[in-house]
């Protein structure tokens, strides 16, 4: 197994104003061994993607709560694109009507949380599926 951290980036895009979510789940990822980028709020996909360029990350988390998600999660998944960044592990939550998450999974999102997500369940995810892909990554080499 890899013994390097998974390194995540969450990001706040467009003008919702609420964190808190992001923050929490920020803190969980850390307690579970993973290194977290947190870009604070009212970011532009480009800066979003152009931070996990910088930062060298395995996974971009997206949070938003402002309804803007069909707008702005396809344009962060087009910015990380322009940057070379398709094996980026993508996901997100919030505030997203299932009909909205499955079209965002069709589309380049790995896996989409709503509310009631369990904190643990987001982190347990995100470890299985850096896992398997640094197990392809290995076996391909």
């Amino acid at each position: 197994m890899n013994q390097r951290k998974i390194r995540v980036l969450i990001g706040k895009p467009g003008l919702d104003g609420h964190d808190r979510g992001a923050k929490t789940v920020a803190s969980v990822l850390r307690d579970n061994g993973m290194e977290v980028i947190y870009t604070g709020l009212h970011k532009t996909p480009a800066m979003i993607a152009e931070t996990a360029l910088q930062e060298d990350v395995d996974v971009v988390g997206l949070s938003i709560l402002s309804g803007a998600h069909m707008e702005l999660f396809p344009r962060v998944r087009e910015e990380l694109h322009n940057r070379g960044l398709d094996h980026v592990l993508l996901v997100g939550g919030g505030i997203i009507p299932a009909d909205d998450m499955a079209a965002l999974e069709s589309n380049g999102f790995t896996k989409l949380f709503g509310p009631g997500t369990h904190t643990e369940d987001i982190a347990r995810f995100i470890q299985g599926e850096m896992e398997k892909r640094w197990a392809k990554e290995a076996a391909d080499a």
